[in-house]
């Protein structure tokens, strides 16, 4: 497991992480979420041991990542933000180069690397320059080198910055297979990769932990959880069905969006205003070109629980 207990780090008078106690266990994949400068980054060097904590401990599968630091190392995989490398290497040089300094067996070596190259698509840029690779290519490299020696723990710093829709998909469908038998940290401001591969999420700020649960249950102290989305042919008349909405016991508050012509229908505390709503519309005759109940917005949790624009 991942153990950190009050970890801080301190630059001067400016407290950068705040005594963070955690856990991570094999089978997790912790969403890292924070407002930028909330201490994601630094919290993940500090494990991945390319910083010294201030104050507290923290390990990697039993290892101490200050007295320890090359047995935790060997335990990890880390990609940082901007995933550095060697721009004059070329792509297969520079995963040869990783194999060596991880000390990948021989018999290993060569069946690894063609994996790695398959499982990120590099054929078309292993005899490429890094530094002429577009940041797409040059993210999945940087991802390559992390997954190279298999590690136990694998460390990911925005892993999908930078690629197209098509490739993020393909990297997390990637995380989600390794997720079975790694503990994986991702830290990431995408918070529809947090739905699509995470299990918990962890929500810190000024470098505390604010909220720790499943994205799940996250999302389910949204004001929008169980709200119903209601969208109307354009021949309807939005204000009208907005009026027997809102007087529905069921219904606490809408909100009305002229220009699609739909409405939300905030549920009253414990109810759920769907099924009302749809004998209502059959009762009236109207048409819906949709209707939906909302399981909740994470972004919208996410700005209420870090303060959003307030802060």
């Amino acid at each position: 497991m991942i153990n950190c207990k009050a970890l801080t780090k301190k630059y001067g008078n400016f407290v950068a992480v705040n005594e963070l106690t955690f856990q991570v266990q094999a089978g997790e994949v912790l969403g890292f979420l924070g407002p930028n400068g909330a201490g994601k980054t630094t919290t993940m060097r500090i494990l991945a041991g390319f910083l010294s904590p201030t104050a507290g401990k923290a390990s990697v599968c039993g290892f101490d990542v200050e007295t320890q630091s090359t047995e935790a190392k060997r335990k990890i995989g880390y990609l940082p933000e901007g995933a550095p490398s060697y721009p004059e290497m070329t792509s297969r040089s520079f995963l040869e180069f990783i194999a060596d300094s991880r000390k990948i067996s021989i018999s290993n070596r060569q069946r690894r690397l063609e994996e790695v190259h398959e499982l990120l698509q590099l054929g078309t840029v292993l005899d490429q320059k890094i530094d002429t690779l577009s940041k797409g290519f040059r993210r999945r490299v940087g991802l390559a080198q992390a997954i190279l020696h298999d590690p136990e723990v694998l460390i990911l710093d925005e892993p999908t910055d930078g690629l197209d829709p098509n490739q993020k998909h393909e990297v997390r469908r990637l995380i989600n297979r390794m997720s079975e038998r790694k503990i994986i940290i991702i830290s990431t401001h995408l918070l529809e990769e947090v739905d699509a591969v995470c299990n918990r999420a962890i929500i810190i700020s000024d470098g505390k932990i604010l909220a720790d649960d499943s994205p799940k249950n996250l999302e389910s102290k949204s004001k929008f959880h169980n709200a119903v989305s209601v969208k109307l042919l354009n021949s309807m008349n939005l204000n009208i069905v907005d009026s027997a909405i809102n007087s529905l016991p069921e219904v606490a508050s809408t909100r009305i969006d002229e220009n699609n012509n739909s409405l939300i229908a905030f549920p009253t505390k414990g109810k759920t205003p769907l099924e009302a709503i749809t004998k209502l519309g059959a009762a009236e005759g109207w048409d819906f070109s949709e209707l939906h109940v909302e399981s909740g917005r994470l972004d919208e949790v996410f700005r209420s629980i870090t303060g959003g624009t307030a802060r």
